[in-house]
C-alpha cells in the first residue's frame, strides 16, 4: 500500500495528489500536518529511501527558518532530526511518498511516473 504524505493547502501536495488519482495508483492520504508521522515511521522512511535524513526537511519553509535548522542540523545526531520532523509535520518536505520499495519526496511527475505507474 501506498501512503501519500500531505499537506492540504500545499500546492505541490494537489498535484502529486491529482496525478496519483488520475493514473488509478490505490494510495493512502494521510495529513503531515494534523498527525505527523512517528518517529519509527519516520525511520523506517528514511533507511527505506537511502537518502540523508537531511533531505526530509523542508528547508524552504517557515518553521525551518524559524527554528534556524540550518545551522543545527549539522550538529544533530539523526535520532534528533527524527524528533524534529517528527513534532512538526510542518518540517517534513511534502509530498512524501511512502511505496512498498520506493520514497519519492516532493513532486516530480517523470520520478512518479517511473516509481509507481
Amino acid at each position: 500500500m501506498i501512503t501519500f504524505y500531505e499537506y492540504s493547502k500545499c500546492t505541490t501536495c494537489r498535484k502529486g495528489k491529482k496525478f496519483l488519482e488520475e493514473n488509478g495508483v490505490d494510495f493512502k492520504a494521510h495529513d503531515m500536518v494534523k498527525e505527523p508521522p512517528s518517529k519509527e515511521t519516520l525511520r523506517q522512511i528514511v533507511e527505506k529511501s537511502d537518502q540523508d535524513i537531511s533531505k526530509f526537511f523542508n528547508s524552504r519553509g517557515k518553521k525551518y527558518k524559524e527554528l534556524d535548522l540550518k545551522n543545527k542540523l549539522p550538529e544533530m545526531s539523526d535520532d534528533e532530526k527524527l524528533d524534529i520532523l517528527s513534532s512538526d509535520g510542518m518540517l517534513i518536505k511534502r509530498p512524501l511518498v511512502d511505496a512498498d520499495s520506493r520514497v519519492l519526496l516532493g513532486f516530480k511527475e517523470a520520478e512518479y511516473k517511473e516509481a509507481l505507474l
